[in-house]
C-alpha cells in the first residue's frame, strides 16, 4: 500500500466468543489477512457493547463479562479489501451470532514501511 493508492478501511465488529473451527473468529480474520499479503490488521478489544442478538449489561458487569466486543481493522488498497472480503464471506456467513462489516474511503497521509523481522 502506498501514499496514492486508493485505500479502503474495513472494520468487522465480532465477539471475542465467536469461533471459527477451534480458533478465535477474530485471530481467524487477522491470520487470513496476513496470508493474503494485506498491509495489515489490528485487534481492538471492546470493553462494552452489544449487537442485534445481545442485551446491554449494566456498566458494573462488564469487569466480570467473558464476553466482550472486538473489531478487527484493516487499511488496504480497495482491489485487496474486496478479494479479503470475498475470501471471508463463508466464515462470516456460517456465524451463529451475527456480525457487522463495514467499508469506507481513507486517505493515508503517511506510511512508513518498517523492516521485515
Amino acid at each position: 500500500m502506498e501514499i496514492d493508492d486508493k485505500s479502503m478501511k474495513l472494520r468487522i465488529y465480532v465477539s471475542n466468543t465467536d469461533m471459527y473451527k477451534r480458533e478465535p473468529l477474530y485471530q481467524f480474520l487477522a491470520r487470513t489477512a496476513r496470508d493474503m499479503g494485506m498491509a495489515g490488521a489490528t485487534n481492538y478489544k471492546g470493553f462494552m457493547g452489544y449487537g442485534t442478538s445481545s442485551d446491554l449489561m449494566p456498566l458494573d458487569s462488564w469487569k466480570y463479562a467473558e464476553k466482550v466486543p472486538v473489531t478487527v481493522e484493516i487499511v488496504d488498497r480497495e482491489e485487496q479489501i474486496r478479494d479479503y472480503l470475498a475470501t471471508i464471506q463463508p466464515q462470516l456467513d456460517m456465524q451463529p451470532k451475527g456480525c457487522l462489516v463495514t467499508m469506507q474511503s481513507v486517505d493515508v497521509i503517511f506510511i512508513k514501511h518498517g523492516e521485515k523481522q
